[in-house]
């Protein structure tokens, strides 16, 4: 039988299943909402540059909250702002179903934003501590498990649109599941409440200052391919009405599997070689797919940055979390506020260069992102 721990009052296994339930729950809340933002925009007819506007939200409530996150973990603690956050983040997704108009659009975007960082910061401190436990690296799993989600409440989305449901009901049967989960799971989490909480806003060091660029550079590639792949297949590869979404899916398969087996590697070859070897794999994936823009080789590329993006984040975060200087909510808000960043500025980036020359132009300079990945982890000292 597995011992107990001291700092636990169940077998370590228990606490890696309630923080892969919860990653699981955030997953497919987020998912969810991806599923039906097509019926939303219909619903309230907006146009393309009406909803890129709208969704322009999303991202600045989560910016907004990772002061606010960072600040109430040290007071409160993970549990217990996990629990409150998720809970939120459930209700907000149901409010997203229920918007009438354009304003009231964005204010529960906002909501769902905010809500979602806090989530994010919480369940990886959550996560932290598991792997403490083990004594090894785990949390790439859990991102997988995040991973997993997005194919389940993308296919339950499927359903509920074969089906004509409407969003407001398909996201209260979500946020129900959601509510009892955390009810059912809550216990098993870890009461990591600080004795003393401590300052909160100090500048990061060097160290989490370049574990927060590795992300940057890393989730400007990541961004890209959520936002920019299918348009890729169509523009440069063009591809097939049935085939458009193939580089995704590929990039989506690859990056769930690298992060279920990211920890075995990371283990064997250590956490620097790890951040090397995914840099080069996401910088030769989006080459291939540049030099080469047929289907098959495209796609080849696109599995290539999924493998190669799919442990960066979680891996910066596992350092982050066992920062000597700061506590490890506050210092994975700290890594978190440089990373989402090139999520945030990434695509429109993209946008940008494509507009004064190529998307292939694009692209290839989203490739030198992943070089940095390679070159920052290589001065870091990790």
């Amino acid at each position: 039988m597995e011992q107990l721990t001291p700092s636990y009052n169940f077998p370590r296994t228990t606490l890696r299943i309630a923080v892969g339930v919860m990653f699981f729950m955030a997953g497919i809340c987020f998912a969810s909402w991806a599923s039906r933002i097509a019926t939303i925009q219909q619903n309230l007819n907006l146009s393309d540059a009406g909803l890129g506007g709208v969704l322009f939200a999303l991202p600045v409530g989560l910016m907004c909250s990772l002061p606010f996150s960072g600040w109430v973990i040290t007071r409160i603690g993970s549990r217990k702002l996990l629990v409150s956050a998720l809970i939120v983040y459930s209700l907000a997704l149901v409010s997203l179903g229920i918007a009438q108009n354009t304003v009231q659009l964005v204010a529960c975007l906002l909501l769902f934003g905010f809500s979602s960082n806090a989530v994010n910061i919480s369940v990886n401190t959550q996560a932290v501590a598991a792997e403490e436990l083990y004594k090894r690296p785990i949390l790439s799993s859990f991102h997988g498990l995040w991973s997993l989600a997005g194919f389940t409440g993308a296919a339950i989305g499927t359903f509920m649109i074969g089906q004509h449901v409407i969003p407001f009901k398909h996201f209260s049967m979500i946020m129900a599941l959601v509510i009892i989960t955390v009810i059912f799971t809550t216990r098993y989490l870890k009461n990591d409440k600080p004795a003393s909480a401590g300052p909160v806003f100090v500048m990061p060091d060097n160290s989490l200052i370049k574990l927060g660029i590795i992300a940057f550079c890393s989730m400007i590639c990541e961004g890209a391919m959520f936002d920019w792949s299918v348009i890729y297949f169509k523009k440069v590869v063009l591809a097939q009405n049935a085939s458009i979404g193939a580089g995704y899916t590929g990039f989506m398969l690859t990056m769930a599997t690298g992060r279920f087996i990211a920890d075995k590697f990371a283990h064997r070859f250590g956490l620097k070689r790890t951040l090397q070897v995914s840099g080069m794999l996401t910088a030769t994936g989006l080459l291939t797919a540049v030099a080469f823009p047929y289907l098959y080789t495209a796609i080849f590329g696109f599995m290539l940055v999924g493998f190669g993006v799919s442990s960066v984040v979680p891996l910066v975060y596992s350092a982050a979390g066992k920062s000597k200087t700061m506590s490890p909510g506050v210092a994975l808000a700290a890594v978190s506020t440089i990373g989402f960043m090139g999520f945030l500025f990434g695509p429109p980036v993209i946008g940008f260069v494509a507009g004064i020359a190529t998307l292939r132009a694009s692209f290839t300079l989203i490739a030198l992102m992943g070089i940095c990945v390679t070159v920052f982890a290589t001065k870091a000292k990790i």
